[in-house]
Order: structure tokens, then sequence, then C-alpha cells
């Protein structure tokens, strides 16, 4: 009776307070790497968007390494029982969370979207571990692209170079001049994105596939990976002497700024362009690297076993969000990629997007899309890590191109 009495006079007082419930769209903590200009408003479209939905986002971005910091901290917040809900993640790497029985599915948003009907078979294989989604991808990049300043290469009358002779070439009259030719951060990730473009120019799809994809040891011996190595120490004579640890955001900088010619980057470049309000075709030009093939990148948001109420209902909506039409368009406008949906319009996209979807579909049919070793797509992290410090060992001392061959071959070999 007393009870009784207290509820009544706190419902007349109004003192008495329930607990809320919670908001429809949940929560989610969002473990992510993307902290440069056109990175940060494209995740910006993602958070909004989520937040549009009455969810609460929690932001927690690692800046650094082309991912691999934000991969050494979840390892210890999975290892002490407080994964994140939603982490980017991507290729070997999903797998390998999901045989350690870590992820949780999104398969009931997966089949209620029809995400089977709308992603390329290929890269939907990826994003699921033994048949269910465990991770929706948010694009396609394109990893070998040339991003050009076409009023600096016009001070040299050079033209586009469509192989790595003609590259060497614009490269040496531009050193004559006392200007940069390539901007480049020294950073062991971007080492392996240039290393990857020079093997598929010099070697071709299906010598990539062997070495980089499938490891083979007649392929990663050849004399076509000692040219490799040729071309690469050729290009760490027209990168400046400042590149050591430059992060890549400001190797876009020197070529946005006229310091340098070219950058070698994937088309999250292009996103810094665009940020900074630089139009395609004008003031800066893509170009594919030499070479007749597409190199895959897709990022993609994981979701990892939680506890939570609220936090399993955050990523349901996050996996619907992901793949909506709409956000798959905003999100990679700002980003520079292209949507990992097949059926999203490219009407308002720029002549670098259209440019990758033609390639896109090219590559498709005639067998030449193959996966970034470098971006995570082709080989697990264990191995991908021998290539890296192969190549950065490389492009930092004056080892030889043959004893470079031999130590991949052996340390692929050691980690394969």
């Amino acid at each position: 009776m007393r009870m009784r009495n207290y509820l009544m006079a706190a419902v007349a007082t109004g003192a008495l307070v329930l607990p809320l419930p919670a908001l429809a769209g949940g929560k989610v903590e969002v473990l992510h790497w993307w902290t440069s200009g056109g990175e940060a408003k494209a995740v910006g479209e993602l958070k909004k968007s989520f937040e549009a939905e009455g969810g609460t986002w929690i932001d927690s971005p690692i800046a650094g390494g082309g991912g691999d910091a934000a991969m050494t901290a979840l390892r210890a917040r999975v290892v002490g029982g407080n994964p994140p809900a939603a982490v980017q993640l991507k290729g070997p790497g999903i797998q390998e969370w999901a045989r350690q029985g870590a992820l949780a599915d999104v398969e009931d948003v997966a089949t209620a979207e029809r995400w089977d009907d709308e992603l390329p078979p290929v890269l939907a294989e990826i994003m699921k571990y033994e048949g269910k989604y465990v991770a929706a991808p948010v694009n396609i990049h394109r990893v070998d692209w040339m991003w050009v300043n076409p009023e600096v290469l016009g001070k040299v009358d050079a033209e586009i170079p469509t192989t790595w002779d003609e590259f060497n070439a614009v490269a040496d009259k531009l050193m004559a001049a006392g200007i940069t030719p390539l901007a480049h951060g020294g950073q062991p990730w971007q080492d392996a994105t240039v290393f990857e473009t020079v093997v598929l120019g010099l070697g071709g799809p299906d010598f990539y596939r062997k070495a980089l994809v499938e490891l083979d040891q007649e392929a990663l011996t050849s004399d076509t990976m000692v040219k490799v190595f040729n071309q690469m120490r050729q290009l760490r004579g027209y990168v400046d002497p400042g590149f050591s640890g430059r992060d890549w955001n400001l190797a876009t900088s020197m070529v946005m700024n006229g310091e340098a010619a070219f950058q070698i980057m994937g088309d999250w470049a292009k996103g810094e362009f665009l940020a900074a309000g630089k139009v395609p075709g004008k003031d800066f030009l893509c170009i594919p690297t030499p070479g007749n093939g597409f190199l895959l990148n897709s990022d993609s948001f994981t979701f990892f076993k939680v506890a939570d109420p609220d936090e399993v209902e955050g990523q349901k909506l996050l996996a619907k969000l992901i793949m909506s039409p709409d956000f798959q368009k905003t999100f990679n406008m700002a980003k520079g990629s292209i949507p990992a949906r097949t059926d999203v319009s490219l009407d308002g996209f720029d002549e670098c997007a259209v440019k990758s979807h033609e390639d896109l579909q090219r590559a498709t049919a005639d067998n030449s899309l193959l996966p970034s070793m470098a971006h995570e797509m082709a080989v697990p992290r264990t191995v991908r890590g021998e290539f890296l410090d192969a190549v950065t060992n490389f492009f930092n001392s004056d080892q030889s191109s043959e004893d470079a061959v031999k130590q991949l071959a052996a340390a692929v070999q050691r980690a394969g």
C-alpha cells in the first residue's frame, strides 16, 4: 500500500523517473582508419545516415599504416573481451576472424535486402563465411591508378606514359628540369602498392595472379620478377628525399600543389582532390598504370559478436544502410570509389569513376580483375607482411634485385 501511495505521489509531482526505451536504431562503435579529408567526409556520410535513423554512433578512428594500426588495436580489443560492434575489415582478414569464431552474421538483413542479386559474385563470396554474410561492402576501389598534374607535365612537354619505359623517360625529363617525378610516402603498404602495379605492368594479369595470388614459386623467382625489382630501383630514384614516413594524402597534396607530377595510388586519392575542389580532366588526370588489368580493393564493415541487444540492433541497421543504393551513391561520390552494388546509377559521378566502372566490366569479362595484394584482398596478412617487408627493405637499401627475389620467394614460402 505504501508503495502504491508513493507511486501515485511520484506521478502527481512528476518525480517518477523510469528508464527510457533504447533508441530504435540501436548503437554501434565503429572502428576504422578513415581519417584523411576525403575519407573522413565519406565516413561522415555513413554516421549521418545512421543517426538519422535514430542510432547512436560511437566513432573509433585509428590513423596510420593503411589499417595496420587499426588491426593491432582490434586484436587487443578482442583479446580483452571488448570488441567493437563494427570494424573496417576486408579480404582474407574477414575469413580469418570468422574462423576464430569472432564474427556475427547479418544473413537476415542480406536475405531481406537481396544482396546476392546486387553484388558481383567474386565480392559477395569475400563477404561471406560458410555461406552467410558477416560483412557488408561499401565500395569498389581501383588500386592501379596514376594521378597526374597536367600543368607540371606540360612544363617538360611530356605525354602521358603508357609503359614503364615511357614512364622512366618522362621521369628523367622531369628530373632534368628539377621537378620531382613521383610523389610517394615511404610506408610499407605504399611501397607495396607501387610494387604490385609494376608486377601487373611488366608481367601482365596472368603473371600477377601466379605471383601475388597463387604464390607460385616459379613466378616469384622468375626473370620477370627480377625486372620488377629493377623498375622499383628506378622509381626509388624518382622520389624526393623527404619521402620516408610520409602519409599517402600528403603525397597526394604534392601532386595537387604542383610539387610533383605523378602519384601511384588507389582512387581514394581522388577523394582528396575532390575535397579540395579540384576538377578531374582539368586540374588532375586519372590514368591507369601501365598494364592491362584491374587491381581490386574493397572496403567493408565486418560485424563482431556483441552481447548488448542495442549493439546487435545497431549492427543490423548499419548493414542495411551500407548496402542501400542511396548511401552507396553518396558515400562513393565522397570517397572516390565506385559502388559495390551493380544496380546503382553512375549519373553524377566524375569521369574517373566512369572509367573505373567501364574497366571493371571489361576486366570481369576477360578475367583480368585481380585482387590487390597490398590492400589485403589476395593473401593472408602473414603472407602480405612478408611481401611488405621484402619490398620496403629493397626500396630503402642497395640490395640487388636478384637477392631481393630470392629473399621474397623464401619468405613467402615459409609464411604460406
